[in-house]
């Protein structure tokens, strides 16, 4: 997998760190999608002055006829869909448009090109931004169908699913998705990430306060691979979060050996980081030892990460 790839995924993890007790949110594949919903910061330097965001607009708002006049004579060019979405997406992302706008050429990519599955995760998650759950839900189950072990497609479902209050359907669909791994991987092997599963299912027991089970979920997914550093990284920061800072240091430690040399100042900084404040003891029991509930949105896995 390319490096930009193993990048997000190891932010994913380290976000446990920052988001614990924030709850449940979507991180779109695009940041354009993200940007479009929250307001403009006026003490962002980085934001474009009026007149080169006016004649960013002017462009973008150009290319987008322009495509747009390509496909009502070649309603399937891709090179023409392709350009319009990235299009929309910069308009959003100054904050002009709507995330409905890029819903239609999404679903086209996706339908011409079944095998690169960002296009339908995007998909999915645009949906659920204008609040289409049902129609989210059936972008991810495209997906699945075909790939059960797609990682993005199964952190986005599950999210959804949080999203919805429906923690067991979560955990249901990546038990499932575990039990169905075997068979898969003999098929096509390498097609589910068992550890990256076995960690997302862990972040969603925390996420529900179910602390012995996220544990050993951790522990399940160690045990299956003792060189793959983010299940070790997760029970670290979980722990950490917990206020469990002896137990976690040896992990951060260990998952500091393990992690590949791009990672491992993003690791330093994770267990040098104050810990975040523990919150108001809940009425479920908190077993000694146990981690602190970690958001479903960031959870560690999406796809085959490096191992050293």
């Amino acid at each position: 997998m390319s490096q930009p790839g193993n990048r997000w995924i190891v932010q994913l993890i380290l976000a446990l760190a920052v988001l614990a007790f924030v709850g449940v949110s979507v991180l779109p594949i695009i940041g354009a999608l993200n940007n479009s919903t929250s307001p403009p910061n006026p003490n962002n330097a980085s934001t474009p002055s009026a007149p080169v965001a006016s004649n960013q607009k002017t462009k973008w708002e150009d290319e987008v006829r322009g495509y747009e006049s390509v496909l009502q004579k070649e309603p399937e060019n891709q090179t023409a869909l392709k350009g319009l979405l990235q299009a929309r997406l910069q308009l959003l992302a100054i904050k002009q448009g709507n995330v409905q706008s890029v819903i239609e050429p999404l679903e086209k990519l996706a339908k011409l090109n079944p095998d690169q599955t960002e296009y339908g995760v995007l998909l999915a998650q645009a949906k659920q931004q204008i609040g289409d759950n049902e129609g989210a839900a059936q972008a991810y189950r495209a997906i699945l169908d075909t790939k059960p072990g797609d990682l993005k497609a199964l952190q986005g479902m599950v999210v959804l699913l949080i999203d919805q209050k429906r923690p067991e359907a979560a955990v249901g669909l990546l038990q499932d998705t575990l039990t169905k791994a075997a068979q898969a991987n003999t098929i096509q092997p390498g097609s589910v990430d068992t550890v990256a599963v076995e960690v997302l299912l862990g972040n969603v027991h925390a996420s529900q306060k179910r602390f012995p089970q996220a544990i050993a979920a951790f522990d399940q997914a160690i045990k299956k691979d003792a060189k793959d550093f983010r299940p070790v990284l997760a029970k670290a920061l979980l722990l950490k979060q917990q206020g469990q800072t002896a137990a976690a240091k040896p992990l951060f430690d260990t998952a500091l050996a393990l992690a590949p040399a791009q990672y491992k100042d993003e690791i330093n900084k994770a267990a040098s980081a104050s810990p975040t404040p523990a919150p108001a003891a809940s009425p479920a029991p908190t077993p000694e030892g146990s981690p602190t509930p970690a958001p479903a949105a960031p959870t560690p896995t999406p796809e085959a990460t490096p191992k050293q």
